[in-house]
């Protein structure tokens, strides 16, 4: 499972984690999210993600 780092703010989502609180349930790929999706502290899209080393 990977990281993936928001290039604005820091928010980082993490696939084993998922993101309960905003719907996105845990062991969720990256790529499985919907591309409308944006930055829940900065409100930035999908795009603005990098994948973490």
């Amino acid at each position: 499972m990977a990281k993936y780092v928001c290039t604005v703010c820091g928010y980082e989502y993490d696939e084993t984690a998922g993101d309960p609180d905003n719907g996105i349930a845990p062991g969720t790929k990256w790529e499985d999210i919907s591309d409308d999706f944006t930055c829940p502290l900065c409100g930035v899209g999908k795009d603005q993600f990098e994948k973490a080393d």
